[in-house]
């Protein structure tokens, strides 16, 4: 059981069953044993998100820390990027979350870091945290390390707002929370702000939500779209479950595209760090990096998932970077991401500027994409092995993650390119695709439909 739950970048199942208070403690040990190998004995920082298993699962792996003789400061319920101020901020060895992010109410999970709020994934240090954990035998030991309740919101609070400074201009925010961990974040961090008009719904903890807290999905943008036109707020912001991701939508109720949001802040955050790195992940539109360069940055391609981002942000010493998922990272909070912060910032951004968030957001609007399509494919190495031999003769040709197939230099016929990443997890490959004009990324689509099939539906 202990291996169905230890995934590529965290520890996530259903509970109570493969995941649940034994594999718990299991899993509070071994990342003891592990983090007190890597840095000795010192303390671990632990956090939980807004689930009904949270507490007693948040407790089953302090247990287990504390029997690894690791003492453990306990911050309560709060969003996932707490941790990754929190862990630096107390001088930490390492931190665990325990949430599901996004996913439905019956699951539950650890989000895993080091020192510096370095995250641990399956190529640093998850694999070794499973394989001591299979191995543990019989109940689990007394507690040897100590156990402290911390709050440290009020010193959470001013490094979120130093993003943002002071507000100029008055602002209407439109917030939808997901009955999530951003109920927290706006009490704790947004409320009372000078020129900060909030008004926000599903904004109580319950066991009820009012939709999955998922903001990848269409429908659950919707109360935000709809609360943004309906108050005329500047904008509007979703959080997902754990709140370390927002979704953003203009003045008129659209959709900000997170890569062209990364475009945006890429403005913003060079003015004051000329030829800085700025990363961007493979799935973006080629907008991103074009921007970066005419700000006389320099554009770093990323692998998808916040481990690959995380990285190439820290070697590159890169200012921010920003993933299709909603995720944005920061070199200044410890190159991890945070929701609260992306938010910040394009408050104080939208606020100094004269013009709408639209307005900012249309000039990166520049290539007709097609969004993240999956399919259900079986043999997904033999799908791509067929279109790099039919389609990439004469194109450009990535590995980094999946198969790009790259011809957006070609204007001969429209410019067009598209990426295919297979799901660690499901038998499905998912498409990003983008074009120079509509017509060609019709036509790339229909080229495609013969290999890839009908669409799978949403949330499938």
């Amino acid at each position: 059981m202990i291996g169905k739950i230890f995934k590529a970048y965290d520890v996530r199942a259903t509970y109570p069953a493969p995941l649940n208070e034994e594999a718990g403690w299991k899993v509070g040990y071994a990342t003891g044993q592990f983090l007190k190998q890597a840095n000795g004995q010192g303390t671990v920082v632990v956090s939980r998100d807004h689930r009904p298993a949270a507490p007693s699962m948040a407790e089953a792996l302090i247990r287990g820390l504390r029997a690894a003789e690791m003492d453990v400061i306990d911050l309560g319920r709060c969003d996932t990027s707490i941790q990754y101020f929190a862990v630096p901020f107390l001088k930490a060895v390492g931190g665990v979350q325990c949430t599901a992010s996004h996913n439905p109410i019956r699951y539950i999970g650890y989000k895993i870091s080091r020192e510096q709020a370095k995250p641990v994934g399956a190529d640093s240090g998850l694999k070794e945290i499973e394989q001591i954990a299979r191995g543990i035998t019989g109940d689990c030991p007394p507690p040897v390390g100590k156990l402290e309740q911390r709050d440290i919101w009020a010193e959470y609070r001013k490094h979120i707002l130093r993003f943002m400074g002071e507000l100029p201009r008055p602002l209407k925010l439109f917030v939808d929370v997901c009955n999530g961990c951003g109920t927290a974040l706006l009490d704790k961090v947004f409320r009372d702000i000078p020129n900060l008009q909030i008004i926000a719904v599903n904004d109580k903890w319950t066991d009820q939500w009012a939709h999955e807290p998922n903001p990848l999905v269409a429908e659950n943008m919707i109360p935000t779209q709809e609360g943004v036109r309906q108050h005329k707020a500047d904008l509007g912001a979703c959080f997902d479950g754990d709140a370390d991701r927002c979704m953003l939508v203009d003045d008129k109720g659209d959709l900000c595209g997170c890569d062209h949001l990364t475009a945006l802040l890429a403005g913003h955050f060079v003015k004051d760090n000329p030829g800085t790195t700025i990363v961007y992940d493979l799935r973006s539109s080629k907008v991103v990096p074009e921007t970066i360069t005419a700000l006389g940055a320099k554009p770093a391609m990323s692998k998808v998932g916040h481990v690959n981002i995380k990285a190439l942000l820290r070697e590159t010493d890169g200012i921010v970077g920003g993933e299709l998922s909603g995720h944005f990272y920061f070199k200044h909070n410890n190159f991890a991401d945070s929701g609260a912060i992306t938010l910040a910032t394009v408050l104080g951004m939208l606020s100094r500027s004269k013009q709408s968030l639209g307005q900012q957001i249309a000039a990166f609007r520049k290539y007709p994409q097609s969004g993240e399509i999956n399919f259900h494919i079986d043999d997904k190495q033999a799908l791509m092995n067929k279109l790099e031999t039919e389609l990439g003769k004469g194109a450009e040709i990535l590995h980094l993650d999946g198969l790009t197939i790259d011809r957006f230099e070609d204007t001969s016929g429209g410019g067009w390119w598209f990426n295919l990443r297979a799901s660690n997890t499901e038998p499905l490959v998912r498409l990003n695709a983008e074009a120079r004009d509509q017509a060609t990324l019709k036509k790339l689509l229909a080229d495609l439909k013969p290999y890839l099939g009908e669409p799978a539906k949403e949330g499938h």
